[in-house]
């Protein structure tokens, strides 16, 4: 005799459990309420919790979000056996969610080695060299946010230009006393925008894709939203940048970290010449995850060629990451770092992350609340609002950026279709929220890649990655206001054919 397990749908409120938990356990554990500054009746709030027995603890710890997320996981598993599945299909979705994410674990570690291998080349200390001979103070940070925006719009991948570009100028800003989140902001700012404008970026492709439309289509319509949202965080780094004058620029400071660079290894132009043919071979199509070995490769073999290291100190560095006491500080906090295991904490919280969010997938409770938002998007701006929305969701959810692409693209298909309006109009927004919100939150595996690659923490930087944040609003805005929304023309009714007079004949006759 056998006996059949029964499933059913979870309710809106049973959906919501793991979710809510999750986010509560993830928010006590990573806060860290003793680094934050006193703040009307949130410390007071914070300070109730953490005299609570058990609990209260956490908000003193600054841990991680790896065992809240797999806290969240274990909630979200038991939802799911309650609904009736078993333990192997819970288990399928674990799966199925961490396999979407291993492209992004191999790029990871790859990063690891080329950061590595980049910084005991001197590739990286040539561009930190010269970033703080030739940059100004007042104008770094919009240069800063301009130089990855032109060079995410030629290679595609807002990752590569965090990688490449981004860890030199990182680097730069903190030799020019800049505050780091300031930094890490303008990077993620620019490497976005071409990262969302590029043709030839997976996300650009992917949006248009899901939501019924073309590349070039989708591209343009982005205009509207990102073009505005790119001229405003320009405008914001200047005025920001205007407070760090030449007057505050710690002269002695940048002159100690250009002596210690030139002690230590060898400077010169040429050292500039491998990020220049990773952008190029990213630009020209060539995937990042080769491309970025090949620079890996490039890195170690100009190691031993210019700074004289041998075969096994460089796949030592490439494995461990680079060490050394210089005697500046601020020199060996720069340098210290890189190497493929200093990447696997980053990729095991993307495995977790994704359990979480397999998990909810797999037992149906992501598709109810999202279900419960396409309820209350009544017009045309509450549609976009709960598209952005969604997506953001998504994002905290099941974090991954293309899952926020794809399942909100999917769910709203139909919504865009009955109300009248062209499909780039949900691809847009799909990308205003979806391909930006994804660097903001830490367990994201793209905010887990930007932490672990601009060593800033995302919940830092998110204040200043000011295109990740305006882009959406405006997404809302010009959906409530009507502007640059394209409808979809009704079809035009054909009249019917004259009845031929066999037709009329033969009708009299019935």
């Amino acid at each position: 005799m056998t006996s059949t397990r029964s499933v059913r749908p979870p309710r809106l409120a049973e959906a919501l459990i793991p979710v809510v938990l999750m986010i509560a356990f993830l928010g006590m554990s990573v806060v860290n309420a003793p680094s934050l500054p006193e703040l009307p009746v949130i410390s007071p709030v914070l300070r109730f919790l953490g005299s609570l027995p058990v609990v209260g603890s956490l908000l003193d710890s600054g841990l991680t979000p790896h065992i809240p997320l797999i806290f969240g996981t274990v909630i979200a598993s038991l939802m799911g056996i309650r609904l009736g599945l078993s333990w192997k299909e819970i288990e399928r979705g674990m799966v199925d969610g961490i396999v979407v994410a291993l492209p992004a674990c191999l790029i990871l570690m790859v990063i690891g080695m080329l950061i590595g291998t980049w910084i005991a080349s001197g590739i990286v200390p040539t561009m930190i060299h010269f970033g703080l001979k030739l940059i100004s103070p007042s104008v770094f940070l919009f240069t800063t946010c301009a130089i990855c925006a032109l060079v995410s719009l030629a290679t595609g991948s807002s990752w590569s230009t965090a990688g490449t570009v981004g860890i030199a100028l990182i680097g730069v800003g903190h030799g020019l006393n800049i505050p780091l989140p300031l930094v890490a902001g303008a990077i993620i700012s620019g490497s976005y925008f071409g990262d969302k404008m590029s043709p030839i970026s997976d996300t650009t492709v992917l949006a248009p894709s899901v939501a019924g439309t073309d590349v070039f289509t989708h591209v343009r319509h982005m205009v509207y939203t990102t073009g505005p949202s790119l001229v405003i965080a320009l405008a914001l780094y200047a005025l920001i940048g205007l407070r760090y004058g030449a007057d505050t620029m710690d002269t002695a400071g940048i002159e100690a970290i250009t002596r210690a660079l030139d002690e230590k290894f060898t400077v010169h132009w040429c050292l500039l010449i491998p990020p220049v043919l990773v952008i190029v071979m990213v630009a020209f199509k060539i995937p990042a995850l080769p491309a970025l070995l090949a620079g890996s490769v490039i890195g170690a073999g100009t190691a031993m060629l210019v700074q004289g290291m041998s075969l096994a100190a460089v796949m030592e560095v490439a494995q461990t990451g680079f060490a050394t006491e210089t005697g500046v500080k601020a020199v060996d906090t720069l340098l210290n770092r890189g190497g493929m295991i200093s990447m696997l904490p980053t990729v095991a919280l993307i495995v977790c992350a994704l359990s979480f969010g397999g998990v909810m997938e797999r037992t149906g409770m992501l598709g109810v609340i999202a279900a419960a938002i396409l309820r209350v998007a009544k017009s045309t701006g509450s549609l976009i609002a709960a598209t952005v929305c969604t997506c953001l969701g998504m994002n905290i959810i099941a974090p991954d950026q293309y899952l926020s692409i794809v399942v909100p693209g999917r769910m709203y298909r139909e919504a865009y279709h009955k109300a009248g309006l062209h499909p780039k109009n949900l691809s847009r927004a799909l990308e205003d929220s979806g391909t930006l919100t994804s660097p903001l939150v830490p367990w994201n595996s793209c905010g887990a890649y930007m932490w672990a690659t601009l060593g800033v923490f995302p919940f830092h930087y998110a204040p200043f990655a000011f295109l990740n944040l305006i882009n959406p609003l405006i997404s809302i805005l010009l959906g409530y206001l009507g502007w640059t929304i394209t409808k979809v023309p009704p079809p035009v009714p054909h009249p019917a054919p004259a009845a031929t007079p066999a037709e009329v004949t033969a009708e009299s006759r019935s």
